[in-house]
């Protein structure tokens, strides 16, 4: 008896030393991860309302300074008027002036900048109040191996007069650096809302875009991380503009050009995320990559690439507002 009994006492301390080595060894739960939600737009791009409040017919002039095969962002002045700020891929430190019957009026020199791949361009209110700015967006990543992106920020010059042989030095300028949350991205579409002075900018993705946004004041000594705040059913989006007074808004690809009217109170995260019309194109374009509102906003304007099609011709198009 006495040894039935040693033996049932030593199988019940084994018996519980296990049980704890196989509790103690079990990795700990780890509760999943609940990243912010993302409202994702519901409307059907194919069943769209036509913008009837701008020209069907464009006002095309061929772009008067030669040699731009890679012409991409586009943006109106605010402080000169008529005159539109145009770049290409290629000549990175270089804002070319022209207007809507493409004369070549002359250039801007950026001093000193050093970018990779300059996408878009905006014009819109900055840090001192009454100045108008102008933003040129280094965001391009078509192998996604860029971790950052740059926006240069910096003061509209005032022309006076302008023609070919004008040339006008920026030797200061603002660098707003930004990241994007869910990694390396390629954008090629940069706005700034004039009612907050918050910038946005739209990755270029097949069937998608992400908007981020970061918010004013944006600071100069940092890298911003950005967190996506919406994803757009847009395919490769290359340009968009906001309109001076912030009621208007444009996003454009290669093929189609959409339009929203912004109520009164309205976010533009909530404005977009409301359907679209399908606004004019003339589809003349080999490659459209910018479009921008007019100075004061009778219109809208593209421009298009070329590079690669022989014998085209890089083009400025003006959409009148008829309504």
């Amino acid at each position: 008896m006495m040894k039935e009994t040693v033996l049932l006492f030593a199988c019940f301390l084994l018996f519980a030393c296990t049980k704890n080595n196989i509790v103690e060894n079990q990795p700990s739960v780890v509760p999943p991860v609940v990243q912010d939600s993302i409202p994702t737009t519901k409307y059907n791009l194919a069943f769209l309302s036509y913008c009837d409040q701008f020209s069907k017919t464009a006002e095309v002039k061929p772009f008067g300074t030669r040699g731009n095969g890679e012409l991409s962002g586009i943006a109106a002045s605010q402080t000169n008027k008529d005159i539109l700020y145009v770049h290409d891929d290629g000549n990175i430190n270089t804002v070319y002036l022209t207007n809507k019957n493409g004369s070549d009026l002359g250039k801007l020199i950026i001093d000193n900048l050093s970018n990779s791949d300059v996408e878009d361009i905006t014009v819109g209110p900055g840090p001192e109040d009454g100045k108008n700015y102008i933003y040129l967006a280094d965001i391009g990543n078509n192998n996604l191996k860029a971790t950052s992106a740059t926006i240069y920020r910096f003061k509209e010059p005032i022309i006076t007069t302008a023609d070919k042989n004008t040339v006008v030095h920026i030797t200061a300028y603002d660098k707003i650096k930004i990241s994007y949350a869910s990694g390396s991205a390629n954008a090629e579409t940069l706005m700034i809302d004039p009612l907050s002075k918050d910038i946005y900018v739209l990755t270029k993705q097949n069937n998608k875009s992400y908007l981020y946004q970061a918010t004013y004041p944006q600071v100069l000594n940092a890298i911003i991380p950005l967190k996506a705040q919406a994803i757009l059913n847009f395919d490769l989006l290359t340009a968009g503009d906001i309109s001076a007074d912030g009621s208007e808004i444009l996003l454009r690809n290669v093929g189609q050009i959409w339009y929203w009217k912004r109520a009164s109170g309205e976010s533009i995260l909530q404005t977009l995320l409301k359907q679209p019309q399908d606004a004019p194109y003339a589809i003349n374009e080999k490659q459209g990559e910018g479009i921008c509102f007019s100075y004061n906003s009778d219109g809208y304007i593209t421009d298009t690439e070329i590079m690669g099609y022989t014998a085209a011709v890089s083009n400025i198009s003006f959409y009148k507002r008829v309504k």
